[in-house]
């Protein structure tokens, strides 16, 4: 999955690519001619985004009763759920009807991300979410970054910002890291291992800048890629670029196993099955190879686990069975949401 968007910035650094890795890896002019071809095949496909994805905000299981834990989605499209068309199918809404069905209490959810959202745009989504008093913030961003080859350095520090001014607050915070590029189906070789080498240094120095801040992230990487790949018509939107409402329910899947365990539930399905004591830039590399991740501050070093997976589904109307393991974790029927 990815969450690029297409923007004038994007098909500047598309254009340039070749020149860049010319410079970067001395490729022959021959390369880099393959590279503007494939830059230009790549701006020809991939669309242009349309319109806002839809609103999910207000609170999450009213019927538990008792203050609300206000949430807050910061960052770019991936966060505010491009592709999909009803506010519940959005990871907002995901997040927020999990985390209210296993805390058995209300959530109240304010999106702030914005489609095309770079992490220099993420100093006014925080002003916004601390006038909510925010418990938790999870923010998505980094896509829109990898483009801005020369910004990279300054995207890290704007991250590592946010989330300290949150910790600051007493917010918690989870960090869904840069998403491997080169999995974009219209980015074709060598273009897309530029992307994907890219996406994982990003991706890297996010961890660290996160973790010394005070957050926990999770990686991303090309966790998804395998079945977006197998089922494409499933995974991706009508565009073919963004997730479907399948998509984004798997991708928060990955990571509601580190929002819960940052929330300090005892739920057995946030229970670690794997747990490492690294140092910090090992951790965030290692991180980087096996997405799904989770590295999270412990004193001078940094703590890397992995969980198993709550059961992901496409939101739908249906109830979820009282039974099922994962029951809830990115379920929604009607009766979740209340707006306002």
């Amino acid at each position: 999955m990815s969450s690029i968007d297409v923007t004038d910035a994007r098909w500047r650094w598309i254009k340039t690519a070749g020149r860049v890795t010319t410079a970067a890896a001395g490729v022959t002019a021959v390369s880099a001619g393959l590279l503007w071809h494939q830059a230009s095949e790549a701006r020809r496909v991939i669309p242009m985004a349309e319109a806002p994805p839809p609103r999910g905000d207000g609170v999450y299981g009213a019927k538990f009763g008792g203050r609300p834990l206000n949430l807050v989605i910061l960052g770019d499209s991936t966060a505010a759920g491009y592709g999909v068309h009803r506010p519940r199918e959005t990871p907002g809404a995901l997040f927020a009807t999990g985390i209210s069905r296993r805390l058995r209490r209300p959530v109240r959810l304010h999106r702030l991300a914005v489609v095309g959202s770079v992490s220099a745009w993420l100093p006014y989504q925080v002003d916004a979410a601390l006038e909510y008093q925010p418990d938790l913030a999870i923010i998505l961003i980094g896509g829109n970054d990898v483009t801005h080859v020369s910004a990279r350095d300054a995207a890290v520090r704007h991250l590592g910002d946010a989330v300290r001014r949150l910790r600051a607050a007493g917010c918690r915070v989870v960090v869904g890291t840069c998403p491997d590029l080169g999995a974009i189906q219209p980015i074709k070789p060598p273009l897309r291992w530029l992307a994907r080498r890219w996406s994982r240094q990003l991706a890297a120095a996010q961890t660290v800048a996160v973790v010394e801040a005070g957050g926990r992230t999770v990686s991303i990487g090309n966790l998804l890629g395998p079945m977006f790949e197998a089922h494409p018509a499933r995974m991706y939107s009508e565009d073919r670029f963004h997730p479907s409402a399948e998509g984004y329910a798997r991708a928060a899947a990955v990571m509601m196993p580190t929002v819960m365990a940052v929330l300090g539930t005892d739920d057995r399905a946030a229970l670690p099955v794997a747990e490492d004591v690294r140092e910090l830039t090992e951790a965030a590399d290692e991180a980087v190879r096996a997405p799904g991740t989770e590295v999270a501050p412990a004193g001078r070093w940094a703590r890397m686990r992995r969980y198993r997976w709550f059961s992901a589904r496409p939101a739908t109307a249906a109830p979820v069975p009282s039974g099922d393991p994962g029951g809830g974790a990115v379920g929604y029927t009607p009766e979740d949401h209340q707006v306002g």
